[in-house]
């Protein structure tokens, strides 16, 4: 195997998908970062790879266990993978073929499957007030494969052809070290969801590209550490993009359309279904976008 790739992978209870994670991409360089798992995962990590080069820390968000990881990475190109996600066959190979052909391209993402095998839809566009809205009242799902009625999920993106994009799915992302030295790591201040907008519209604007290509291919299972519990951190780093890159009256108005938004969620759906809204709706109704952040 190649010595010009390193493989980062951020762990919290990362069972039971680590080992075929792991094993996906034996004989690269890979560096796991695990931010205080009590399932055993450290303990796999030991015994069962010992080429891994092990981190433990505390637990700081997603973007700074990849950022430790980087920084300790020794290749010219990092694959960035979640620990319930593994690669498909040569996919590694083939990243760094479409890399070196592009040679623009600051972060390239692979086609996701799902573990049956079926399209995992991975393109996304830059967060725009119209383009949440279609999300949080539905809207898409009067047109899940037009880009008119799910812009943010770019619906009628076709996953069978290579293009450039806003910004791709964190699940695995295949990064150019030129490119993150040039630009920076993630920010540290986005804990848990948003903050790869946040990156890959930061190398967009620096004048680089962020590509998609089905020339690879990656298994993504999804959800599998927090398990839909961070509802909360996703409202929060939706925010936080919209404070950084659109200023704060932009931002009021984010948490003021999310707010009225879950609002009639509550009202659809009651119980257990309803309970991630309801936390939301307190959250957003619990102070201004400053509060919000700072808290």
């Amino acid at each position: 195997m190649r010595d010009d790739v390193s493989v980062v992978v951020v762990t919290y209870d990362a069972l039971p998908w680590l080992d075929r994670c792991l094993d996906s991409v034996r004989g690269y360089e890979t560096i796991v970062v695990d931010h205080g798992s009590t399932d055993g995962t450290v303990e796999l990590v030991r015994e069962r790879y010992p080429d891994v080069r092990l981190v433990e820390q505390a637990n700081l968000g997603f973007g700074a266990g990849n950022n430790a990881g980087m920084r300790l990475a020794r290749g010219r190109y990092w694959l960035l993978l979640n620990a319930d996600a593994w690669v498909v066959g040569d996919a590694v190979e083939r990243l760094v073929a479409v890399a070196d052909a592009h040679p623009n391209a600051a972060v390239l993402g692979p086609r996701l499957r799902n573990p049956d095998g079926s399209l995992q839809r991975s393109v996304r566009a830059e967060p725009t007030l119209w383009r949440l809205a279609t999300e949080y009242l539905f809207i898409r799902k009067l047109g899940p494969r037009t880009n008119l009625l799910n812009p943010l999920y770019v619906g009628a993106f076709d996953h069978q052809r290579e293009r450039e994009s806003d910004w791709l799915s964190a699940a695995a992302l295949f990064v150019r070290r030129e490119a993150a030295d040039a630009v920076g790591l993630f920010d540290e201040s986005f804990f848990m969801f948003s903050e790869e907008v946040d990156w890959l519209t930061r190398f967009r604007r620096a004048g680089w590209s962020v590509l998609f290509t089905p020339e690879a291919e990656v298994v993504h299972v999804g959800g599998a550490s927090h398990g839909g519990r961070l509802y909360v951190e996703n409202l929060r780093g939706q925010i936080r993009f919209f404070d950084k890159h659109r200023g704060r009256r932009q931002a009021e108005r984010l948490r003021r359309l999310l707010l009225w938004s879950l609002r009639l969620r509550t009202l659809a759906f009651r119980g257990a279904r309803g309970e991630p809204y309801r936390e939301g709706v307190r959250f957003l109704a619990s102070g201004d976008v400053g509060t919000l952040l700072t808290r």
